[in-house]
């Protein structure tokens, strides 16, 4: 196959490999000599090992974007957490950390000025591939709301968890429900009661939600985020939060009142 014709036919793949360019030669050696033209060409870029994506003609920039790549990593990987909000535009920030969920691990690796980091995944409930999204999968809203809260002392933050909460419209709640009882655990039905009451009419939310959440969360009192040096107890929620919770920004708590 004449080399421009293969780089044509492969633009068709955001994500490709030695094997998805093997099907044009039946020859493995064929098919790596042929990769290797196309990167000296400067028509292909590599991704990671195997991985492989084409560079367009007209932006000079790769073809595949970062949810594309990271849905190829391993045969489990999806798009999550902070990530998940960027694709769904719930979050007006661009972040250089791109969020790769997968029930196998791998090596984080850098490509295109992003990091892709890989977070342990048990299950793939609530994870689902959009319409023409060219293979991207990804938590659909309410699994990646429960994931962000889940998380947001690993991941995130309280702050940008905050923000995003309050960009987001209407839940399912028995999505989130689902989700919430799958992981059946308590802190986490604590947390995601009392961040959500605040949205409550804004998410469609039920009282019989609330209700369901605050039989889940026994009798513990917890801190809401392990980064506070003072906070308040709100009884409701057994929880102790940080004052004027409604006004942090990037980690600090702006002079405002609730």
């Amino acid at each position: 196959m004449l080399i421009l014709n293969l780089y044509f036919e492969l633009l068709k793949t955001p994500v490709f490999t030695v094997e998805d360019v093997n099907k044009y030669y039946d020859n493995m050696d064929s098919a790596r000599s042929a990769i290797k033209r196309l990167m000296k060409e400067g028509m292909v870029a590599k991704i990671r090992n195997n991985m492989y994506t084409c560079i367009s003609g007209e932006t000079g920039a790769p073809v595949a974007n970062r949810f594309q790549i990271a849905s190829k990593i391993t045969p489990t990987s999806y798009v999550s957490h902070h990530t998940a909000m960027e694709y769904y535009g719930i979050t007006d920030q661009v972040y250089y950390d791109v969020y790769v969920a997968s029930e196998t691990s791998f090596r984080e690796f850098e490509f295109d000025g992003y990091t892709y980091r890989y977070v342990a995944s048990k299950d793939m409930e609530g994870v689902e591939t959009p319409a023409l999204s060219g293979g991207i999968r990804i938590t659909n809203r309410e699994r990646t709301l429960v994931d962000c809260v889940k998380d947001m002392d690993k991941i995130a933050g309280i702050e940008e968890v905050i923000q995003d909460i309050g960009s987001m419209k209407r839940m399912q709640e028995k999505r989130v429900l689902k989700y919430l009882d799958l992981l059946s655990n308590q802190f986490l039905y604590q947390k995601m009661g009392f961040l959500l009451s605040e949205y409550k009419e804004k998410m469609g939310l039920s009282d019989e939600f609330f209700d369901t959440c605050k039989s889940q969360i026994g009798k513990s009192k917890r801190y809401l985020t392990k980064d506070m040096s003072s906070g308040r107890y709100v009884d409701e929620w057994k929880l102790v939060i940080p004052e004027n919770i409604y006004n942090m920004k990037n980690g600090v708590i702006e002079d405002a009142t609730i």
